[in-house]
């Protein structure tokens, strides 16, 4: 392992802003200080006018492997992701197979400790009828993120919509429960409905079809279980504003026992952006009005939403640009997720403390990750170096996705990444990467 010293960075950790050099060796964070001196062989990194992070880490990602890989695989995305400040993830279990038994599971294990450039955890899949193997993961408390319930939107088997099997689920699991909450039976009652109104269907029906009526019941369903158990509940990508009235801000983080994910693309497009993008924004929960934006963006800075994740989900263009009903659902993201709330920084939306709180912070608090998600001494060395004054535009040529596009084609971001350190590793330095070493499998304090 090489020794690197960070010299004059200006640190954001702790709801704070400092300036002094920090010491990486041996994957750690060794040593925090002004005017540091060291002894032996050092790689020094001037960096001086610029921003010294803790790693994003994503708890909600898919990157498409096993069987899905024409899409993408764990090692391209988790490259996109290190060039974008990224370094850890939680992936999602609806592969081809899904992840719906240990031995799948740990197969996913098995290629990200392989292939994948960040740290890695992979979510135990839940369905109507593999309850016994989701109840297994309770013996992995320390070394798997959580299990994921897909209430709505899902893709195989793994719909979860038994009452009875949810409520075995949320009785049973030890571990923080994941949920993508959307109503079924009443998407299906607005997809027939606007049929029938308009016959051809496009990307701006979406939002209509998948309303803020159907996110609310099935996000109410799962308060509702988890109150009953006192289950570790976090909902996933949250998108209305009428889901907000189920979720505070007065207690502290590390205190709820529900926590709620709002997704990058929820704080940045709006349902008129469809005209624009059509499909390419086309996602699950939908894209909505310009009403849901704002009151997703107040309820981020007044705490009553936790973290800021991408779910990451990348197709090929040529099935995005199928006709709306049949166009896949899912954006790719996760190159440039902090990047875009930089863009916000700059325009006084949010403040760097803020961000860092919100994509690295809270999500290692939310899900008990050992040893990462600050800046501290003794903790692995997770880091991004940022330029604030050095834009960057997104073009096909620095896209990383597998699928080749970006629904942020053209965008100019105000910031670039410069360095992206893994378990003091500099990963990716100066738009040039280092694959000697791979990312390690996250370990959880539960």
């Amino acid at each position: 392992m090489k020794t690197y010293l960070i010299k004059d960075a200006c640190i954001i950790n702790d709801s704070k802003r400092s300036y002094a050099d920090v010491l990486i060796k041996n994957n750690r964070i060794e040593r925090i200080g002004p005017g540091l001196n060291v002894k032996g062989s050092v790689i020094e990194i001037n960096a001086q006018h610029q921003f010294l992070l803790p790693g994003v880490i994503d708890d909600q990602v898919h990157f498409r492997e096993p069987g899905l890989t024409h899409k993408a695989t764990i090692y391209t995305e988790a490259k996109a992701a290190v060039a974008g400040g990224v370094t850890s993830f939680m992936e999602m279990p609806n592969t081809n197979p899904p992840a719906l038994t240990q031995e799948l599971l740990e197969q996913k294990y098995e290629i990200g400790k392989r292939t994948a450039l960040a740290n890695y955890s992979f979510f135990m899949g839940a369905s109507n009828d593999n309850y016994e193997q989701v109840m297994q993961t309770n013996k992995k408390k320390n070394d798997v993120c959580g299990v994921k319930i897909f209430m709505g939107s899902s893709t195989g088997n793994m719909l979860v919509d038994n009452s009875l099997v949810l409520d075995k689920v949320f009785a049973g699991s030890e571990l923080l429960i994941a949920t993508h909450c959307e109503e079924e039976r009443m998407i299906r009652e607005n997809f027939e409905k606007r049929k029938k109104e308009k016959g051809n269907l496009t990307a701006a029906d979406h939002p209509i079809i998948r309303n803020e009526e159907e996110c609310f019941e099935s996000s109410f369903k799962a308060i509702q279980f988890a109150k009953k158990y006192n289950s570790r509940l976090h909902i996933l990508h949250i998108s209305t504003e009428k889901e907000l009235q189920l979720f505070g801000n007065m207690i502290p983080l590390k205190d709820k026992r529900i926590t709620a994910e709002v997704c990058v693309h929820h704080l940045h497009f709006t349902a008129d952006d469809y005209e624009r993008l059509g499909n390419q924004i086309k996602c699950n929960p939908a894209i909505k009005s310009a009403n849901n934006k704002d009151a997703l963006w107040k309820a981020l800075l007044d705490n009553r939403l936790d973290v800021i994740a991408t779910d990451h989900a990348p197709h090929t263009w040529e099935e995005k640009n199928e006709p709306y009903e049949k166009a896949h659902a899912g954006l790719p993201l996760v190159q440039h997720s902090l990047s875009l709330m930089l863009h916000y920084v700059k325009e006084g939306r949010i403040s760097l403390e803020k961000v860092v709180e919100k994509m690295s912070h809270a999500v290692a608090d939310c899900f008990q990750i050992k040893d990462r998600g600050y800046i501290h001494e003794g903790y692995f060395a997770d880091l991004v170096l940022i330029d604030m004054n050095e834009s960057q535009t997104v073009t096909k040529q620095n896209i990383l996705y597998k699928c080749g596009w970006s629904p942020l084609e053209g965008f100019r971001f105000p910031a670039t990444i410069k360095n992206t350190f893994v378990n003091g590793h500099m990963v990716y330095g100066n738009a040039m990467f280092d694959e000697s070493q791979f990312g390690h499998r996250l370990q959880f304090t539960r």
